[in-house]
């Protein structure tokens, strides 16, 4: 089982950047803004009480769950019964409980795709069937891709990390109605929700009853505060909540109280103008000196292609952080299929700090 799981190299790569004055950090995906100031209010405010360490029922906090269930309300026009909202720690412990309850072992993932799903899913003793997607499908699975595959549970995530990829509707739909049509759980990772800059986009709920699991990490800006949550099909409630007990008995009550609040809209505005200037930025930059099969259409990745300049991603990688204090993480952190030559960029920066990190980049090479 742990002999499968795989070191997250972009944590490696952090670490070695951190040690390198003056480093320019494109490699993690982490929001440089801060949440909402009602967030930041309410977090002020809750720590000057004395319940600031209190349990909630496993299922998270009934007042979290019904803004949650608004926020589907007004951001996409779907309904959601807070009921079927399960607060997590963070998305990783929604991805531990919908793989904690799949009783069948065979989970289809997209390469390339994020290398975490894959590490958790082995420490759960599942099998891992690679579904292989490029540019022709736009980095999409489509219900072709698995007429001959054998899997329990397709796990796909709109937007995709790390292209960028919003996946089409009408293929959304088809591959929810496929895994449907085959007795298939069909799950949905959502949490560069709200990060997207050209393409409509509708959460898997729009089409049908199935798993969706999202997080306050990134649109949010609360990756600190570790605080996800998943949508539950009705007939597994009861067995998630049961394992959520066991596993996490809560999340934490101060992130709870404090999500609450992060439903910000002109907030969330400014969030995703701001890195819609930065994609802009960056990728315009980027296109001319790397081949990059896809404009990213959400999140904060642009996914390059390097082999003009060497055919190993990974050896790229270093070069430049040693010669350019430039840190991007090397395509094989992401799957095997066609990744060896890639490398991903991170926007998560200010403008500024993308201009001097592309210049120091430039001079390099």
């Amino acid at each position: 089982m742990f002999k499968g799981i795989k070191p997250f190299i972009v944590m490696d790569i952090l670490k070695k950047a951190s040690s390198i004055e003056g480093a320019y950090h494109l490699e993690i995906g982490e929001p440089d803004l801060p949440p909402s100031p009602k967030v930041l209010k309410t977090l002020k405010e809750i720590a000057n009480t004395s319940n600031i360490g209190a349990y909630t029922e496993a299922k998270g906090l009934k007042t979290l769950r019904e803004a949650i269930s608004n926020h589907y309300k007004i951001f996409y026009n779907v309904d959601v019964d807070p009921d079927r909202i399960v607060i997590t720690i963070g998305s990783s412990g929604g991805f531990s409980l919908v793989f904690g309850l799949l009783e069948k072992s065979n989970i289809a993932l997209q390469d390339p795709g994020y290398p975490c799903y894959q590490n958790i899913a082995y420490a759960f003793n599942k099998n891992i069937k690679k579904i292989n997607v490029d540019p022709s499908t736009d980095y999409q699975i489509t219900p072709k891709h698995l007429e001959n595959v054998d899997f329990d549970m397709l796990l796909i995530s709109s937007v995709s990390n790390p292209t960028g990829v919003v996946y089409d509707n009408d293929n959304l739909y088809n591959l929810i109605e496929f895994c449907k049509s085959k007795n298939k759980v069909f799950v949905c990772d959502e949490i560069y929700h709200g990060l997207t800059y050209d393409k409509e986009i509708k959460t898997a709920l729009y089409f049908d009853d199935v798993f969706v699991i999202n997080s306050f990490s990134k649109f949010f800006c609360m990756p600190g505060f570790r605080i996800g949550w998943m949508v539950v099909p009705e007939k597994y409630i009861k067995n998630v909540e049961r394992l959520s007990q066991n596993m996490f008995i809560s999340a934490p009550y101060i992130s709870q109280v404090c999500a609450v609040e992060a439903f910000d809209y002109d907030y969330l505005d400014f969030v995703r103008d701001t890195y819609k200037k930065r994609r802009d930025f960056l990728y315009g930059n980027l296109k001319d000196i790397f081949d990059i099969p896809i404009k990213p259409e959400g999140a904060f990745y642009v996914w390059a292609d390097v082999s003009r300049y060497d055919e190993g991603g990974f050896r790229f990688c270093n070069n430049i952080l040693e010669t350019s204090k430039v840190a991007i993480t090397p395509g094989i952190d992401f799957g095997e299929y066609k990744t060896k030559s890639f490398v991903r960029f991170s926007f998560a920066k200010d403008i500024e700090y993308l201009k001097d990190a592309i210049k120091s980049l430039k001079n390099m090479l």
